[in-house]
Order: C-alpha cells, then structure tokens, then sequence
C-alpha cells in the first residue's frame, strides 16, 4: 500500500460580491483558505480545502502552518489505508477543527486515487438528487433581497436567513423575503445570538410566519435552556456549533437538545461526517451538510456526503454563488435540487486555482 510521502499549504483568496455578516460581530468580506494537498509514495494526489474562520473555530493561516509543521513527521510514511493510525494521530491534536478535517478529505482522495478509483466512487450515493439551500448574511432589507434574488435565479428555492443583532428587523426582513419568493422554504441561524427569556416569543413568532426550523438559537453553554426550549416544540431546532465533534455529539443525543444535526465535513472530514451521520441516524435525528462558506471546490466535496443515507434536510451548498470566481465548475442547481449526475462531472481547475493562489504551486 502506498504511504504518505508529503502535505502541502497552498494559501488563496477569492473575492465575494458582498460581505457575509452573522452571529454578534462577525464578517466575511473575501473568501480566505488555503488547498491542501497530500501526495502518496506511488504519486497519487488528494486535495481538499482549508476553511480558515478565525471567529469560528480560532484558526488562522499562520496556525494552520503551524499546526501541519507538527502534523507531518507524525503522518508521514503511514499507509494510506490505516485509517486507525491515521485517526489516532489526528485525534491526539485538540482543536484545528479546520486543518484536520481538510486533512482527513485530501487523505481520502489520495486513497481513493491510489486504489483507481476517485472520491465520488468511493463515496457512493444513497439517493440521485438533494435540495440545497444558500445562506443569506444579516443587511439591510434590500441588500438580502438582491442576494436572495441572485441565489434564486440560479436555481436556489430553500433559504438560511442570519438572525440576532437586530431581532424586530430581522422578523421584517423574513417577512420581505417570504413576500417576494412565495415557493421558497426559509429558516433562521441565530448562531447563539438570543436569551433564554426572549427565544421562546421570537419562536413563536417565526413559526407563525411560516419558517421551517432554527438553528442554534441559545448559546451552547446554556444546555438546560436549549432542551427546555426544544421540549415546547415550537420549531425543530439544528444543532451546529453544539455539535461540531462526534464528542460534543454525544453529549447534545444524550441530552436530546436538538431535531437537526448541521454536518460541516469542513471541519469533520470524510471519516468524522460517517460517524456523526450514523450516531444520529440511530437516535432518530434528520441532518444537514453545510459548507462552512467555502469555494465551490470545498463545496462539491462537502456535496458528495450530502447524497449519504440519513441527510434528510435542504444542504446549504450554495455559498460559492456569492464568490467572484473558483476553480471548481459547480453544476447548475435545477429548481432546488443539486444531483449526483451533475456534480461528478466537475473537476479542478489548476489554471483557474492559480490565478487565486497567494502562493505559487
């Protein structure tokens, strides 16, 4: 079995057309990662994408560096295929959410390329087609209705809409958005933003309007609130940054705080993703896959495990719609539904990734 013989950190940047703004303070004005590569003593090539969000998960281009400074001698010269080995190594490192789940995808590819086959051969879908849904930042009323309008032209009918610096215009802008796409879906991301005293009527009030869930409402320290507020059953709730490790999964089924499981390969690779997947599908949990704001390169790898048995919900795969460009031709989404046909016709484009890379290959 080939072995691994070298990582690499290619750093890229790509333009947005507007600034993502979410949660208490955060903002997204350019798409910064970084493409990871792995080669294989027998010259196979996996890549996968480092979603560098220092507000999310505190990783930054220099940590990442760093961190795979420390990573490389311990995973060079493994077997591809020693998955245990591979996992023990990773999981011995706390944190760098980003860097190992980057890590874990290109490790698959590599695999996958060494045995003949690529990725989406190896991951192999259980249905033909998902839904999708694109994320609309916090703005003005005009500003998330052009973006809607963009995204909807492309063939996008489900919307993730930012909640919680300004709770009364929030409401107001759903209520725009649901006046202007009648036949489109909608549900709110609070990213923690409300309090326990306040949640219940801003539920309230959403499920009136007609929205299908929310995601992480309270804040995850705030445990006994979350599954207070989950047995009212006002609306089903998405677990996202309370579950972001097959850990912190366990903790939130034991406490049944949640409906929907968020998956972000982004940060839980090929091999955590399975895991999670499974968990919940066995407690009677529906899940998701986002892709954490990513390229449409990171964006068609989190897809390929959007077709996995157990994602039931619209996938938020459309983020690099808002991106000035890429270096992975995203298929067209047909009335809502990305399918598998499509997607695995794309492939990289080294041409097009260099004209964004900081750094030569």
């Amino acid at each position: 079995m080939a072995t691994l013989k070298d990582l690499r950190l290619l750093p890229f940047r790509i333009p947005l057309k507007a600034p993502l703004r979410w949660g208490k303070a955060s903002e997204l004005s350019v798409l910064e990662g970084a493409l990871l590569e792995v080669e294989l003593s027998d010259g196979s090539l996996g890549r996968a994408e480092v979603a560098i969000r220092p507000t999310i998960y505190g990783e930054t281009l220099g940590s990442v560096r760093a961190g795979l400074a420390y990573l490389k001698p311990r995973l060079l010269g493994l077997e591809a295929d020693d998955q245990e080995g591979i996992r023990a190594v990773l999981e011995a490192f706390p944190c760098n959410l980003g860097l190992k789940g980057a890590l874990d995808i290109a490790l698959w590819e590599a695999w996958a390329r060494s045995e003949g086959e690529e990725l989406h051969q190896v991951l192999k879908p259980a249905k033909h087609r998902v839904r999708v849904a694109y994320l609309l930042g916090l703005g003005s009323e005009e500003e998330v209705l052009s973006d809607a309008r963009m995204a909807y032209g492309a063939g996008v009918r489900v919307f993730k809409v930012k909640v919680g610096r300004d709770l009364e215009g929030d409401t107001r802008r759903i209520a725009r958005l649901k006046e202007a796409f009648p036949d489109a879906e909608l549900y709110a991301d609070a990213n923690e933003t409300l309090s326990p005293k306040d949640a219940e009527a801003y539920l309230l009030a959403w499920k009136e309007m007609g929205l299908r869930y929310v995601e992480e409402p309270l804040p995850t320290e705030a445990v006994e609130a979350r599954r207070s507020l989950r047995e009212k059953g006002i609306l089903p709730l998405i677990a996202d940054d309370s579950a972001m490790t097959p850990k912190d999964l366990r903790r939130e089924l034991a406490l049944d705080t949640f409906d929907v499981l968020n998956l972000k390969p982004a940060r839980t690779g090929v091999t955590w993703t399975l895991e999670m997947l499974a968990l919940a599908r066995e407690r009677g949990k529906r899940a998701m896959v986002g892709s954490q704001a990513q390229s449409s390169f990171g964006a068609y790898q989190s897809a390929l495990l959007a077709f996995q048995q157990g994602v039931t919900e619209p996938n938020e795969l459309a983020f690099h719609l808002k991106a000035e460009g890429g270096f992975f031709p995203f298929p067209p989404f047909r009335e809502g539904w990305l399918y598998f046909e499509d997607l695995v016709e794309g492939r990289f484009h080294e041409e097009a990734f260099r004209r964004y890379a900081l750094e030569q290959p």
